[in-house]
């Protein structure tokens, strides 16, 4: 019968080394990065033992590094606490204890200073090594020096070594496959990527390659706006100056530091991976922190350097948590923070930067509502009101609604952008608002497809919104489905009465008035049920002749079906072609066919036939002007122009 018993589960060594050269570590240039950090956290080690007073002080802590070509050799040396026989069979030996957890449990201040576990880091170097020599001495008191040596199987040799110096050698006799790391410019690029901020110096021949500052770990009190562009200058070369920054810095509840940018929106961004970079203690680790940065702020530029942010075992992946999470909320409402500082302290240079800020800013309010309420008062549309130079009072406005439609006016609101444009919140143009139109948004998409619509509104005194971006056409039915109450009107959807002269017409003989003989004129040569011919009178001398009227809910369908068949929206079959019976061409148009008279034996009348290739041509000219022709409509279209104005030469010579 099977007894009851209790034990422990033993780790053996041999079981170690296929897991470090397979399946821990992603890649192997990282073993550079895990060794030169065990030198950083060896110094760390030493001057905060002799601040103790349990060791010499030494010199200033420096990482040399060392090739032999013909040895095929790489050694990295520390000038750190060293380690004595018994700490080595403890702390390279069993891979299961961590040095820094001892060290830290005796050293408690500081803490951020133990970049990691010495064991395991140490171990990646058989990556890349067939043999590893460790030559070590303790900067303790009457400590020897020991050589230990292990050439990747369970066994290893230890023995006394010479040394006179406090401080470890690593040497590795590289792999034939691995040679590339005997190459002075591959070691530099290493040190380049993932040491480069270390707090200690990194020479290599003799120079030294690392520019150890961190500027992200300083108090923004201590930087220039100088020292923030170098920085980014340094790790994104040839991208432009950044627009603005924001610097983080907390210890509680987390240990979190970094800078963050707003790199000059191109259109081109990283929406899934981001060109972030995470750092542990000025180690760099990654720079892919989707599970940290929310995805709107992906695109950000940067560091965030934290050592609480769980890594798996060799820091080459995240693991989500709620302190992750919580991290992910902390960087938001920093950022959110940021950007209301400056559309506060300086709107013109917030509105001269919007159009990159607006990708960031619109869809983190759609994918998060703690943030969509932090900049609620921040979203800036282009306007057709002229710019505000002067800031004028705040006014109290009684409305409905969240902080999206009921903050009150900004002090300078519309705000003056770049090239003469200007910009508005949702806000700031319901203020101007007339009561009786307060709760319709009057918006454009396309300055130059919807330009007969817009002027119309514009003639009459109508202030438009300018949502012209590709996010824009998701973000207007986001506000409009948070705003119940507002209606969100395109300004080719519709046209109200303000727009239209209210003239009485006269009918002739047969009972019909000139708005009849139109539409029934043009729904002859048409001749197409899908579009509906509507007639009316438009103000304005500079009114259209005809444009295509698309209703809002017809058009958002099409919208909708155009995105999830990953297309671009077209023309809908179904829409409105407005014709303007005030205008000139349409009255010669309407003179023209009513004075037809039928000739030849085909009983076809030239009048007519002339009127009818006026009227498709005024309808494809109102499409044209939407974007409704597609390409291989467009030769057709110009064919059919220059037959139609030669025929017109012939009547008129």
């Amino acid at each position: 019968m099977l007894q009851a018993e209790q034990g422990q589960i033993q780790i053996h060594t041999e079981n170690i080394f296929p897991i470090i050269k397979k399946a821990v570590y992603s890649g192997h240039e990282v073993f550079l990065r895990e060794l030169v950090s065990n030198g950083v956290d060896a110094i760390s080690k030493r001057r905060m033992a002799a601040m103790a007073g349990d060791c010499s002080e030494g010199p200033d802590g420096q990482i040399l590094i060392r090739i032999d070509r013909e040895a095929k050799t790489l050694t990295i040396s520390d000038n750190g606490i060293g380690m004595n026989a018994d700490e080595v069979k403890r702390y390279i030996n069993q891979v299961a204890f961590s040095s820094a957890e001892d060290f830290l449990e005796k050293y408690k201040s500081e803490s951020d200073a133990i970049i990691g576990h010495f064991g395991l880091g140490f171990y990646s170097s058989f990556m890349v090594a067939k043999q590893v020599e460790l030559v070590t001495l303790s900067a303790r008191e009457g400590s020897e020096a020991v050589r230990w040596s292990c050439d990747g199987s369970p066994s290893f040799q230890l023995e006394a070594a010479e040394r006179t110096e406090p401080g470890t050698d690593v040497i590795l006799h590289l792999m034939e496959e691995e040679l590339e790391y005997i190459e002075p410019a591959r070691i530099k690029t290493l040190i380049t990527t993932y040491c480069d901020f270390m707090p200690v110096e990194v020479q290599l021949e003799g120079e030294t390659v690392n520019k150890r500052e961190a500027p992200w770990r300083k108090s923004p009190r201590d930087l220039s706006d100088n020292d923030y562009i170098e920085l980014y200058r340094y790790l994104y070369p040839f991208q432009g100056d950044p627009l603005l920054w924001v610097h983080l810095n907390t210890d509680y509840p987390y240990n979190l530091q970094g800078i963050l940018y707003f790199p000059q929106f191109s259109g081109r961004a990283d929406w899934e991976k981001g060109e972030i970079r995470l750092y542990c203690n000025q180690v760099f680790v990654s720079d892919s922190i989707k599970e940290v940065v929310p995805r709107y702020l992906l695109p950000l530029r940067g560091v965030i350097d934290s050592p609480d942010i769980p890594l798996n075992v060799s820091r080459s992946a995240l693991q989500t948590d709620r302190r992750v999470r919580s991290i992910g909320g902390f960087v938001a409402k920093k950022v959110g923070d940021r950007l209301k500082d400056l559309h506060r302290d300086d709107p013109k240079r917030y509105a001269e930067i919007w159009e990159s800020l607006a990708p960031f800013i619109k869809i983190g309010a759609m994918e998060d509502d703690k943030f969509a309420e932090q900049v609620a008062d921040l979203v800036l549309f282009g306007t057709t009101a002229q710019p505000q130079e002067q800031p004028v009072q705040p006014q109290e406005q009684a409305t409905e609604g969240d902080a999206w439609a009921e903050a009150p006016a900004q002090s300078l609101d519309p705000i003056p952008g770049s090239d003469g444009k200007a910009y508005t919140t949702l806000s700031g143009y319901r203020s101007r608002l007339d009561a009786a139109n307060d709760k319709r948004i009057l918006y454009c998409t396309d300055e130059a497809g919807q330009a007969g619509a817009l002027a119309l509104w514009k003639s009459q005194g109508a202030e438009v919104l300018l949502a012209d971006t590709f996010i824009d056409t998701q973000f207007i039915p986001w506000l409009e489905y948070r705003h119940e109450e507002l209606k969100f009107q395109r300004v080719d959807a519709e046209l109200d009465d303000s727009l239209r002269e209210q003239e009485s017409e006269l009918s002739d003989a047969e009972g019909k008035d000139a708005s009849e003989k139109i539409r029934e004129l043009f729904k002859a040569a048409l001749a197409n049920d899908k579009v509906t011919i509507q007639v009316q009178a438009l103000k304005g001398d500079n009114a259209p002749a005809a444009l295509i009227l698309l209703p809002e809910q017809m058009r958002r369908i099409n919208d909708m079906g155009a995105l999830m068949e990953q297309r671009l929206p077209g023309l809908p079959d179904h829409h409105v072609l407005l014709i303007n019976r005030r205008h000139k061409l349409v009255d010669g148009l309407l003179k023209l066919s009513a004075g037809s008279v039928i000739t030849g034996a085909g009983g076809g009348s030239p009048s007519q036939q002339l009127a009818d290739d006026l009227s498709r041509h005024l309808y494809e000219m109102a499409r044209l002007a939407v974007g409704g022709l597609e390409p291989n409509q467009l030769a057709g279209f110009q064919q059919r122009s220059s037959d139609l104005m030669g025929r017109l030469m012939e009547r008129g010579l």
